[in-house]
This record gives C-alpha cells, sequence and structure tokens, in this order.
C-alpha cells in the first residue's frame, strides 16, 4: 500500500533535510577554522622558537666578535695611548696582533656560521691574514663570502680582493671587480672610493676615462675631503703643458 505523504510532511522533511545540511555545513567550517588556527598557531610556534634561537646564538656570536676585535685592535708596541689600561697585552707588531686574533676569529665562524658575527669573523679572518701578508690565505678567506647574500658583506670582501690584486700587480683582475662594484653601490663600500680607486687604476692604460670619473667624483661628491682626492688625482693624469 502506498504511502501517501502530504504537502505538510513533505515540507517538513525539506525543512529538516535543510537544517541537517546547515548543520554539516557549519560542522565542517568549524572543523576546518579549528585545522587553520591550529596550523598558524604551529607556525608562530615554530617561528618564535627558531627567532629565540637565533637571537641567543647572534648575542652568544656577538660576545665572541667583541673579544676577537680586542684583539684585532690591541696597541702594537711603541704607539703611547693616554690613560690605557696597563694591564692591556700590547703587541710587538702587526703581523703578531693578527696571528692572535685569527684563531679567535675562526671561532667565531665555526661555531656561529650562521649568524651575522660569525660572517662578518670570516672577513676579519682575511684582514689578518693581509696582514700577515698571507695573501692566498687571505683571498680563499674573502672567497667565502664574496658571493653572500648579505650585499653589505659581499661587497667588502669584493673591494677587499681589488686591494690585494692591486698590491700584488694584478691590476685588470681589480678593475673588473671595481667596474662591478661602481654599478652596485652599497653603504659600507662608499661609491666615490670605489670611484677613485677605479680612476687610479685606470690613469695609465686608460687616461680618458680616468678623467672622466675623476670628473664625476667631483659633481657627485662635493664634500672637502672627497673633492680635493679628485682634483689630486686628476692633476696627476691631465697633459702636461
Amino acid at each position: 500500500m502506498t504511502e501517501h505523504i502530504s504537502r505538510k510532511e513533505l515540507k517538513q522533511d525539506k525543512i529538516k533535510e535543510t537544517f541537517e545540511h546547515g548543520a554539516e555545513a557549519v560542522y565542517s567550517h568549524s572543523k576546518l577554522a579549528t585545522v587553520l588556527v591550529l596550523a598558524v598557531l604551529l607556525i608562530a610556534c615554530v617561528y618564535g622558537g627558531w627567532k629565540l634561537y637565533t637571537d641567543r646564538q647572534t648575542a652568544k656570536a656577538q660576545v665572541e666578535f667583541d673579544a676577537a676585535m680586542k684583539v684585532y685592535n690591541a696597541r702594537i708596541a711603541g704607539t703611547p695611548e693616554p690613560g690605557a689600561d696597563p694591564n692591556e697585552v700590547i703587541y710587538p707588531n702587526e703581523s703578531a696582533r693578527a696571528q692572535a686574533a685569527i684563531p679567535k676569529f675562526q671561532l667565531v665562524t665555526a661555531q656561529y656560521p650562521n649568524t651575522n658575527p660569525g660572517r662578518f669573523a670570516t672577513y676579519y679572518t682575511a684582514l689578518c691574514y693581509e696582514n700577515m701578508e698571507q695573501v692566498n690565505s687571505a683571498l680563499d678567506e674573502l672567497k667565502k663570502i664574496s658571493g653572500s647574500s648579505d650585499k653589505e658583506l659581499a661587497a667588502m670582501a669584493q673591494y677587499q680582493t681589488s686591494v690585494i690584486y692591486t698590491r700584488t700587480g694584478k691590476v685588470d683582475d681589480a678593475i673588473k671587480i671595481l667596474r662591478a662594484l661602481k654599478d652596485k653601490p652599497t653603504v659600507l663600500v662608499p661609491h666615490p672610493m670605489v670611484l677613485l680607486d677605479l680612476a687610479g687604476l685606470l690613469k695609465q692604460s686608460n687616461p680618458t676615462e680616468a678623467i672622466s670619473l675623476y670628473q664625476q667624483v667631483k659633481k657627485d661628491y662635493p664634500d672637502p675631503t672627497i673633492s680635493e682626492e679628485a682634483d689630486r688625482g686628476l692633476n696627476s693624469v691631465a697633459p702636461k703643458s
């Protein structure tokens, strides 16, 4: 016998079904919202933990780096300083001082390689080797950070490499580096300094470009000290009458 469903009953069933679907939707959305909230909280906790860890590592690295810098900047014998600590360690020469500072910088780099002090310690290790006339070792250290994602640190390493190349007669290599730095100036490797160095290296091989660079420095950087340096460069390269 076929059951007869009244319109009223049918309507009630549809209303019930609508409420059930609505409840399911609310429940599903609630579950999704809960999952999203938990995911955000998890990410926040992970980031917070990572940030706390890196901050602590950086702080520790900075302490060690400061200790290494204290040695790097220590006094050399024969250079008295009024009011200096009588117990301060004094080194006989730059080479001895650099030799004492190297292991301290290397320790910072080894223990805290992913911190700013750790990366800068590599740079100062290179400077120490340079002070000890160990050019190849200095260049090896500079290569480690020349491609750093830190543009300032990379520029410092590249510039110092150009300085070493200039001193060791690799002028063409130095010019190549300085040209690249000229097009990408940074704060720690000032643009006028790069232009002046480049002009100085070009005085013999390309005096016309050297003059142009010195003139650019005078135009763009009117500071008396910089401008006077450019004038000295112009006087040294300009044709004599």
